[in-house]
């Protein structure tokens, strides 16, 4: 039994992707788990399955990477914030970084997601965002 709808990982590195679902897949949080190699991909999947707001593969959580060639983390979450409102049902983004520079960390702090954490995604980093954001932990098999 999945927890949430849909997750959305937005990154430039097919192996971080393919880690991560199969992170995903295995603590069985999701059943369906949408992958973006850029900010204008995710922009574009989320145009096509959150047509509707009830929309089972519209996302839930987004674990958005903070840098990416064509549109980064930060240049989609300002076009995200330009989408119309009705549309979308609430999401939790996180964004994802291998950086622990203060000047990132600063400007991570004045964005409108819920969260950053570091790289790379482990059991424990996605059992706590589950808490903290879904109220529950992730489901045992």
């Amino acid at each position: 039994m999945s927890v949430i709808s849909c997750v959305l990982l937005v990154d430039d590195d097919d192996t971080t992707n393919f880690l991560n679902q199969r992170l995903l897949e295995r603590l069985a949080i999701t059943d369906t788990v949408l992958v973006a190699g850029n900010g204008q991909d995710a922009l574009d999947l989320l145009h096509t399955h959150c047509d509707l707001p009830t929309s089972p593969t519209c996302p839930a959580l987004i674990l958005l990477d903070m840098k990416m060639p064509r549109m980064n983390g930060i240049e989609f979450l300002q076009a995200y914030a330009q989408r119309p409102r009705h549309r979308d049902p609430p999401v939790v983004i996180i964004m994802l970084t291998t950086s622990l520079n203060s000047d990132d960390v600063v400007k991570m702090q004045h964005l409108p997601i819920a969260g950053y954490l570091t790289k790379p995604l482990t059991s424990e980093k996605i059992t706590q965002l589950m808490q903290a954001h879904f109220g529950q932990g992730t489901p045992t098999r």
